[in-house]
């Protein structure tokens, strides 16, 4: 269950522009694929710090790599970057950060997690299992336009009004403890399906987003990587999802671009200066990687560059 294929691994790694002795943030450790691609780049003096609040994900990393001195695993959210990387490198320069969102195979492969509608297991999904309420508690005393409003805005679902009325007459008799009993709830709601995608694809994805409070955690994140990457310094993040790659996107362009307040001046003070430049367009994978891995349908890499404190 430790197996995980990265999408667009080398299209990152090569974005990161890696330098031999430099420090760089695997904000989503993962089962690291990424993580091994940088340190193969590094020479003895340099540094790879890697996040995940799974600690599934953190254990594997100590399995993985027992005796690498040149990797700190850090079990915590990517959301706690600005917080904890000052006290974990000494002042050294961040040289880049990279961010893999969305679930990870093992995840999605371990039916006690409760993140897959192909097996059944208990309707959990949270990303830290020591943290938070699991998705049966949150759906058992949830309003029903609380919960149409996640499935709607998250999980894009045309079907959201009828799915969520059907959740709340059902817990009326029988709770939603397991992850087969909601994918046949939603199966029998969603009237028509998409060519190649599980009718429960779109609630599943925005119950795990929103208990895991995705959006709030990449957005504190992207601010976070900001404030720690040295000037020179690249970001990287690969989105599967709509709604992350247009905050991603979105974020881009506010800081790489001048306050209009200012357009056409002749002089712009430092301190409203853009704070990142784009590098190149977006990416998305090709046809022979979509065909190996599922996954790099919907992926697209974005990338920037610090350009000043």
């Amino acid at each position: 269950m430790d197996a995980h294929i990265p999408v667009l691994a080398r299209e990152a790694f090569e974005a990161l522009a890696v330098q031999a002795d430099g420090l760089y943030i695997d904000a989503t450790f993962g089962r690291g694929g990424h993580t091994t691609l940088i340190l193969g780049a590094l020479g003895p003096e340099g540094r790879v710090l890697a996040f995940d609040r799974d600690p599934a994900a953190i254990e594997a990393g100590h399995r993985r790599f027992p005796d690498e001195v040149r990797l700190a695993l850090v079990g915590a959210p990517f959301a706690d970057i600005a917080a904890r990387v000052p006290g974990l490198v000494s002042g050294r320069p961040v040289r880049g950060i990279l961010f893999d969102l969305g679930v990870s195979s093992p995840q999605l492969d371990d039916p006690a997690r409760g993140f897959s509608f192909r097996a059944d297991g208990p309707l959990d999904m949270r990303m830290d299992p020591a943290s938070g309420e699991p998705v049966s508690a949150w759906l058992a005393r949830a309003s029903e336009p609380e919960i149409r409003e996640v499935i709607a805005t998250l999980g894009e679902e045309r079907f959201a009004r009828r799915i969520a009325a059907r959740i709340v007459a059902t817990r009326t008799d029988k709770p939603l403890t397991t992850t087969l009993q909601l994918a046949d709830l939603v199966t029998r709601s969603v009237h028509t399906r998409e060519p190649g995608r599980h009718p429960a694809t779109r609630t599943f994805q925005a119950l795990r987003m929103f208990i895991n409070d995705e959006l709030g955690q990449l957005r504190a994140a992207l601010a976070g990587a900001l404030d720690v990457l040295a000037v020179g310094g690249r970001l990287a993040v690969i989105s599967f999802h709509s709604l992350e790659d247009r905050m991603v996107k979105q974020f881009i362009q506010a800081h790489s671009s001048v306050d209009p307040v200012y357009a056409g001046l002749p002089l712009i003070p430092e301190s409203e200066q853009p704070r990142l430049k784009r590098i190149g367009s977006k990416v998305r994978a090709g046809d022979a990687e979509r065909e190996h891995n599922p996954r790099a349908r919907s992926s697209v890499l974005r990338v920037a560059q610090k350009v000043r404190a």
